[in-house]
C-alpha cells in the first residue's frame, strides 16, 4: 500500500497555488487555470537589493540580486524544459508556452543568474536536462541559444564572447 502525500495547498494568487510536501517542506508554485503562452502572469517587484546572490534572489544587473514580492515567487524552481520566463528589465513573469491547470511553474535559473552562489544537480527529467545547473557563464553559446535570457545575461555573454 502507498503511503499517503500530505500536501498543503495556499492560494496567493489568481493564477498560482503553493503547494508545501508536509514531511518535507518542499514548496513549489502550480498553475490554478490554464494559461496562454507569452501572457504576462504576474508584475514582480524588488523588495529589496542584495550586492551577492543567494539561492532566493533573482540577478538584474552587476551586484544587483533582488529579493522578490511577492514572495512566494521564490517559490518558481528550476527546469531545463521552463515554461516561465522572469523578466527583470520589466519585471513580468511571462508563460513561455501553453501551462496547463495543475502544472508546476519552473523558470531556467541561468536564464537571470551568471554564475550562482550554490551550483546543484538538476533533477528536471527533462530530455534537454543540463545536469549540473551553476549560472549561464558555465554554458556554452550554443546552450544558451536555445533559451529566454534576461537583458543583463544577455549583455554579459555578449561581453564574453
Amino acid at each position: 500500500m502507498k503511503a499517503k502525500v500530505n500536501i498543503k495547498r495556499q492560494q496567493v494568487a489568481t493564477f498560482f497555488e503553493l503547494k508545501e510536501l508536509a514531511e518535507s517542506g518542499f514548496k513549489s508554485l502550480f498553475a490554478t487555470k490554464d494559461l496562454s503562452l507569452n501572457t504576462v502572469l504576474l508584475a514582480f517587484e524588488a523588495e529589496d537589493i542584495e550586492k551577492t546572490p543567494t539561492r532566493f534572489t533573482l540577478q538584474k544587473g552587476e551586484n544587483q540580486h533582488i529579493v522578490l514580492k511577492p514572495s512566494y515567487l521564490r517559490y518558481t524552481n528550476h527546469s531545463c524544459d521552463p515554461n516561465v520566463f522572469f523578466d527583470t528589465t520589466k519585471m513580468e513573469l511571462i508563460a513561455l508556452r501553453n501551462i496547463k491547470e495543475g502544472e508546476e511553474l519552473r523558470f531556467f535559473y541561468p536564464s537571470t543568474e551568471w554564475d550562482m552562489e550554490e551550483a546543484f544537480d538538476c533533477l528536471c527529467g527533462s530530455s534537454n536536462c543540463l545536469q549540473t545547473i551553476k549560472g549561464a557563464t558555465h554554458l556554452t553559446t550554443t546552450h544558451l541559444a536555445q533559451y529566454k535570457l534576461s537583458d543583463f545575461v544577455i549583455e554579459k555573454h555578449k561581453n564574453m564572447v
